[in-house]
């Protein structure tokens, strides 16, 4: 690590938030994420392997992110919205394809156009959009086919796509580049799902082949990935399991490296006696004299409220319990077995890091490392590890 630059973030927006006035500070480990990309690459191999973007690199700064990515060979991006596609466009290169998970909303194909964006083609409507589009411009434009296998949240409707498969002018206009769907429990290994879905997929491929040969496949997102080569087509598509999120969470220590750090600072310590409260709603009553620190970061910057009275943090290395509601900008703590020396204003407090991962957290406030990582607020100061 000691050979590691560190890299502010952009002069701009919420990641110029100085250190010295920030009331904490995340890091994102590029290289880590440069690892978990060289991992799931080879595990996908011989399918190519893209990268998610959507959701700012969920939350880690597409800016950073993406550019690392391209480094290590990546030419293919995922975002969710065509407003992500058009600001990735910018710093990927230029023979880098970039699919939009949402496809075209109405009115929007001429951004796609401009900024070269694949759509991913939904549901019928978006197909005519984009057949009006192609048709506009005199020209066949390229788009990605999602086909529902049974998540019944995006994709053609099986009826939707037998449709397409039984009209050929449904298509005019439109060259079809990719068929993808995604998989509902691909964390779950065992899931019976798994199997219903990659044997829908290949036979929903299989027909869209017969009609456009040598047509690629993609079904495996970051999990998918790790149920072997009949989930792997031509193209998977990792977003979570590159910044670190377990991908089986349950079934084996975690395969990939951890990305993000999360450190804030105590800003305030007290003493409390036994009967006295903390937090809003008094739900912490202390039983004896307790030290109380309170740290500067709150639910506006992401951390769940969920974790009230049951999260944690570290002081010099060693765990110590949240206590009483977690506030907007503040979460007080219990930090009696720290030496009372030490608990001056200012002391960092660690709450992502080699003592607690992502999906530790998410565990603890009853949810996904997802939502965890995305949630990270825009009060940090951020840097990067390049």
């Amino acid at each position: 690590m000691g050979s590691m630059a560190y890299l502010t973030a952009s002069a701009s927006g919420p990641a110029a938030v100085p250190a010295a006035r920030a009331g904490a500070i995340l890091t994102v480990d590029l290289e880590a994420i440069r690892a978990n990309y060289r991992r799931l690459r080879a595990l996908a191999a011989p399918a190519d392997c893209a990268g998610v973007m959507k959701a700012d690199a969920y939350g880690l700064g597409m800016e950073r992110v993406a550019p690392a990515l391209a480094e290590e060979g990546c030419r293919v991006f995922f975002t969710a919205h065509v407003d992500e596609g058009m600001r990735l466009r910018a710093l990927v290169p230029a023979d880098a394809t970039i699919y939009v998970l949402h496809g075209p909303p109405p009115g929007a194909t001429r951004e796609f156009v401009e900024h070269d964006l694949v759509p991913v083609l939904n549901d019928p409507g978006q197909v005519a959009d984009w057949r009006a589009a192609a048709r506009t411009l005199g020209r066949a434009l390229p788009a990605a086919i999602q086909f529902d296998t049974g998540m019944s949240r995006m994709g053609m409707a099986p009826s939707d796509l037998q449709a397409l498969l039984d009209d050929p002018a449904l298509l005019d206009g439109i060259r079809p580049v990719l068929a993808m769907s995604h998989l509902a429990c691909a964390d779950e290994p065992a899931h019976p799902m798994n199997a219903l879905q990659c044997d829908r997929f290949g036979a929903g491929l299989e027909k869209l082949r017969a009609r456009y040969p040598g047509l690629a496949g993609s079904l495996a997102n970051s999990s998918g990935i790790f149920l072997g080569a009949a989930f792997h087509h031509q193209l998977a598509r990792p977003g979570a399991a590159l910044y670190g999120i377990h991908p089986q969470p349950g079934h084996g220590p975690n395969p990939l490296r951890q990305a993000v750090s999360l450190a804030t600072r105590i800003v305030q310590v007290r003493t409390v006696q036994a009967g006295d409260v903390v937090g809003y709603g008094a739900h912490f009553t202390a039983t004896g004299p307790t030290r109380i620190a309170t740290i500067s970061i709150g639910y506006a910057d992401g951390w769940l409220r969920s974790l009230s009275c049951r999260g944690h943090a570290f002081v010099d290395g060693v765990r110590v319990p949240f206590v009483g509601n977690v506030s907007m900008d503040s979460i007080t703590l219990d930090v009696s077995g720290i030496p009372e020396a030490r608990l001056a204003p200012g002391l960092s407090v660690d709450l992502l890091g080699a003592g607690q991962s992502v999906d530790e957290v998410a565990a603890q406030a009853g949810t996904i490392g997802y939502e965890v990582l995305t949630r990270l607020g825009s009060r940090f100061h951020r840097r990067y590890l390049a």
